[in-house]
């Protein structure tokens, strides 16, 4: 059975899109005051949506937006509808709230088996779920897909080493989802009690957070891969599995038989060139309790355009490079961690675990990178190569680290999201 979209040409998936739009720009104004009063300021009805060229004519929406209409944003069906709620971690205020029907459940549960699809998995995999659970998205819908797919599912949840250890070897665990951080953990674990001969893990999906070439390189020495895979996904779009990066590695392909993807410039929210780095901005299609319209991700990417190499017709986006909130500002310039990434990348003989700590002293901003060496290597021999990284960094962001090169394993390690910037500096 597959899982795949049925679409033989881009022309029939532009139909199918715009079907969608006018759908869900009619159920949401007649289900939901919100949209209703929104559309209403931007003098736009249900019946103006004619082609795709109208989607920029509806208005933004936004996590202020959601946090407006907590508990339940967005609602654009009775209650009596709604048979499940999840929500995002509430780091920066009130929760995300969305709600879901059974349709939506059911859908999400599709196009997460078909992730697996993509994957190259087979029912005789066995696939180790370490995300969390709860009222979050992540374990559930891994589950979920997994199970509507026909793998084997171990939901082991997040964290706790010894039984992932455990899992890993009694149930010769073939395939393992989390985030990379854990993925980095985990690898180095294995490493470090010379288990790796004793697993037959082949494949990891990973995702909910940003990661560098070299994170990804090392993992997968690490754990002898045979292929990692990204997944995105957010809370506000049903939650992870809305696309995933294929085996060409040569971009995520997203489900766009389920939303649409626009990508537009943060400042101006004018759309950008196709391949220019931008802010991804969503609206969804099918979504029936809480639908998206031109929802402003805060996601940075870009759309990666031609035939992909794997033969699939789903269009492409670029991996997620970081969020357009994420951004920090130092001497006046602005500077995405996604960039110290990538700089760092260029160094050879340093890890791929850094932290970046911004202080201000005597009314002056103050960056310290703080750099793992390599593993074998002696960090107090390093002060060339610490030359080295401060140069690259000055190079590629305009500004000049002070740069300590720290030994192997000795920053913080997650089971989650590895928090990577400390900003000490009053407000």
């Amino acid at each position: 059975m597959s899982f795949m979209p049925t679409f033989s040409s881009l022309d029939q998936l532009a139909d199918i899109q715009l079907d969608g739009l006018k759908w869900t720009v009619k159920h949401a104004y007649e289900g939901s005051s919100f949209y209703r009063n929104k559309l209403d300021l931007a003098g736009i009805r249900p019946a103006d949506i004619r082609s795709m060229d109208d989607l920029r004519r509806l208005p933004f929406t936004s996590s202020q937006d959601l946090s407006d209409d907590y508990p339940f944003p967005l609602l654009s069906v009775p209650m009596s509808e709604v048979v499940r709620i999840h929500a995002s971690s509430g780091t920066t205020g009130k929760r995300k709230v969305l709600c879901y029907t059974r349709q939506d459940i059911e859908d999400w549960t599709t196009f997460f088996a078909r992730c697996y699809e993509m994957a190259d998995l087979t029912s005789e995999d066995r696939v180790q779920i370490c995300v969390g659970y709860g009222v979050w998205t992540a374990g559930v819908s891994f589950q979920s897909g997994c199970e509507r797919f026909g793998a084997m599912a171990i939901p082991a949840g997040p964290g706790n080493l010894e039984m992932q250890m455990e899992f890993l070897v009694d149930f010769q665990t073939t395939v393992m989802c989390c985030t990379a951080s854990m993925g980095l953990l985990l690898a180095e674990e294995v490493e470090r009690r010379g288990l790796r001969e004793k697993l037959c893990l082949k494949k990891m999906i990973y995702g909910s957070e940003r990661s560098s070439d070299a994170m990804r390189s090392r993992i997968r020495k690490l754990l002898n891969l045979s292929d990692m895979y990204d997944i995105p996904g957010m809370t506000e779009l049903y939650g992870p599995g809305t696309g995933l990066e294929c085996s060409a590695h040569d971009g995520i392909h997203y489900w766009a038989d389920y939303y649409i993807l626009e990508i537009v410039n943060p400042e101006t929210l004018e759309p950008v060139a196709d391949g220019e780095v931008g802010e991804m901005v969503i609206t969804t299609l099918r979504k029936q309790a809480a639908p998206l319209i031109r929802y402003r991700t805060r996601d940075l990417t870009a759309i990666k355009k031609g035939a992909c190499p794997c033969g699939s017709m789903l269009p492409k986006h670029d991996r997620l490079l970081g969020r357009s909130d994420d951004m920090f500002i130092v001497k006046a310039v602005n500077v995405y961690p996604g960039q110290i990434d990538n700089a760092l990348g260029l160094v050879k003989g340093i890890s791929c675990e850094y932290q970046v700590q911004l202080d201000r002293v005597d009314g002056k901003d103050i960056m310290r990178l703080l750099v793992e060496c390599a593993q074998g290597q002696d960090a107090s021999l390093m002060s060339d190569t610490a030359r080295l990284v401060k140069d690259t960094v000055r190079r590629k962001i305009l500004v000049t680290p002070t740069v300590e090169i720290v030994p192997y394993g000795s920053l913080p390690r997650s089971e989650r999201k590895t928090k990577r910037v400390l900003d000490n500096r009053e407000n």
